[in-house]
């Protein structure tokens, strides 16, 4: 067993989806489906929108890429990094997941581009968030 780890799943989210819900939602699976692997590794799993969406809706957002989502998206990640041991980025253009990328290494901690180099992720578990 490796030792525990906070990871955070950054991918598309709202990118490719010109903000339909139905889209941003199936995304939003995606980055999920990362999640069941890397807990069941013992680590425990962070997708950023757990976070910043409940929270922008607290402050009056209405819809994904309004202006009060905006101002909660990325800083909810950029706090999430401060308190994660590293980065799993998924496949798929998306300029916040760079972004949680570029802040990660700045850091100094691991990003990993497959969830099979993630320690501790079982074989079985190798080809999910591999789309």
């Amino acid at each position: 067993m490796t030792e525990p780890m906070m990871i955070l799943v950054a991918g598309p989210y709202r990118s490719g989806t010109g903000d339909d819900p139905a889209l941003v939602d199936a995304n939003l699976r995606r980055l999920e489906e990362a999640t069941r692997p890397l807990f069941d590794a013992g680590h425990l799993p962070m997708v950023a929108e757990w976070v910043s969406l409940p929270v922008a809706r607290e402050a009056g957002s209405t819809r994904v890429g309004d202006e009060v989502s905006e101002r909660y998206l990325y800083p909810t990640a950029a706090r999430l990094l401060q308190r994660c041991d590293g980065v799993l980025r998924l496949p798929g253009a998306s300029s916040g997941a760079d972004q949680d990328v570029a802040l990660a290494r700045e850091r100094g901690l691991p990003v990993w581009h497959r969830l099979e180099d993630v320690p501790g992720v079982q074989p079985r578990d190798r080809a999910v968030g591999a789309r």
